[in-house]
């Protein structure tokens, strides 16, 4: 491959693998029929049952995709509810004139499929064969193997963006508050040069992308459907500046609904793929909560900003954090850094002595913030000038300061909120 984040080298002019991008490259043609036969079963087997099956997967562990593509055919399947899917799926079509179609499908779309023998197969996701969500008997949390293929979107090699990546999750209704917060995590990451991750939605999942865009930033969507049908609708402009940018990542073969079992088995693949998981906000019984615990389930590490406990959008999250003592509170990007990063680089300073809000903000925030005056009143425009940035960021890390309770707006001004304003010098 070329360098971090360029995907030229070792790709076809259709956008598919070529040999050389391969793990292991081969010039027997036996061998590359053999290649390709894998491929197509690997496509037709996520079509026959829905990724993350375990039967499958341990199938395809025993006997390889097309062996087991084969089996599965001949009516092989080792348990009946497999059976009765497979037996549903075979009188809806053939499996591999599906997956043909598939691929031919994701050529007009200019994306790629990616297995496991592909040099930009993501290999931290195979850490999902130890992925088991004890105590629960929903079918959807047993569907948690490893992905045997991705289809990809976008120009960057799959592995190396996700090298250094963070998923940012939430609330679909989120707040204003977790909208700027999760914007500002995710521009502070991708500032840092990391891969913001997340699922697309509407909430902290948009705020996550366009953060990450608006810092120049890389970041990736990982869809429940179809590349060629992304889900919400709503976010079609935001699909596309990923695509152009980042990438789009899907385990469903084009055309694919966004069905709602799937979001959840879409989740394991944002938790394993990524360094660590954050989640800015979510109610009770939130599907962003589902990300988190199966982060966990795997080490992963996962990590929670607080939110307002007056707000049903921090139900959920107030909750992990007491459930799991290993999961982690995080306010700003340098703290998320020090739960992932590696050792010597990226790591937070060590807080010593009392924790001040004030203490863990970004440079232009705390630059914004000694702006202000000691007392009174001072407007946007001074306050961007003494704090050397631009009025659009300082209205941004303005609002930010509010949220957090550290000034207040006072008619076209603002002001330290009384916290932090000085005391008035006792008299003699």
């Amino acid at each position: 491959m070329t360098a971090r984040g360029e995907a030229g080298a070792g790709f076809g002019p259709a956008g598919n693998p070529v040999r050389a991008g391969m793990r292991h490259p081969t010039s027997d043609p036996r061998a590359a029929a053999a290649l390709d036969a894998d491929r197509l079963a690997r496509v037709a087997l996520t079509w026959i049952a829905e990724p993350g099956n375990r039967s499958v997967f341990r199938l395809v562990q025993q006997h390889g995709a097309a062996g087991t593509l084969t089996l599965l055919r001949e009516g092989g399947a080792p348990e009946e509810a497999l059976r009765q899917t497979v037996a549903a799926r075979l009188s809806a079509g053939d499996p591999l004139a599906v997956a043909t179609e598939a691929m031919e499908r994701a050529d007009r779309l200019g994306a790629r499929l990616v297995t496991p023998v592909d040099a930009e197969w993501p290999l931290p996701v195979d850490d999902l064969h130890r992925l088991v969500l004890a105590g629960s008997t929903r079918r959807v949390d047993r569907e948690t193997a490893p992905p045997l293929c991705f289809w990809v979107r976008g120009g960057h090699s799959l592995a190396e963006t996700l090298d250094r990546s963070v998923a940012l999750v939430g609330a679909r209704a989120a707040t204003g508050y977790g909208i700027h917060v999760g914007t500002e995590l995710a521009y502070g990451l991708a500032e840092r040069g990391w891969t913001v991750v997340s699922g697309g939605a509407f909430g902290i999942d948009a705020a996550a992308h366009r953060g990450a865009l608006t810092a120049g930033g890389l970041t990736v969507s990982v869809l429940a459907c179809g590349l060629d049908r992304p889900y919400p609708v709503g976010n079609a402009a935001l699909f596309e500046r990923i695509a152009d940018t980042g990438l789009l990542v899907s385990e469903w073969i084009p055309g694919a609904d966004p069905l709602r079992p799937r979001f959840l088995i879409r989740n394991r693949v944002i938790a394993a793929a990524t360094r660590g998981s954050v989640l800015v906000e979510a109610a009770a019984r939130s599907g962003a909560t589902q990300t988190m615990h199966r982060a966990l389930a795997i080490a992963r590490p996962a990590m929670v900003v607080p939110g307002p406990v007056t707000s049903t959008m921090s139900v959920g999250a107030h909750e992990l954090l007491r459930q799991y003592p290993e999961a982690r509170l995080v306010v700003s990007p340098a703290q998320v850094l020090e739960e992932v990063g590696r050792i010597g680089g990226d790591l937070a300073p060590q807080v010593r002595g009392p924790v001040r809000v004030q203490d863990q903000l970004d440079d232009e925030s705390a630059m914004v913030l000694e702006a202000l005056p000691r007392r009174g009143v001072r407007g946007v425009d001074d306050i961007a000038g003494r704090s050397g940035v631009g009025a659009r960021t300082a209205l941004r890390k303005l609002a930010l300061l509010e949220e957090l309770g550290l000034v207040s707006r006072r008619g076209d001004g603002y002001a330290l909120s009384p916290p932090l304003t000085p005391p008035e010098p006792s008299g003699p």
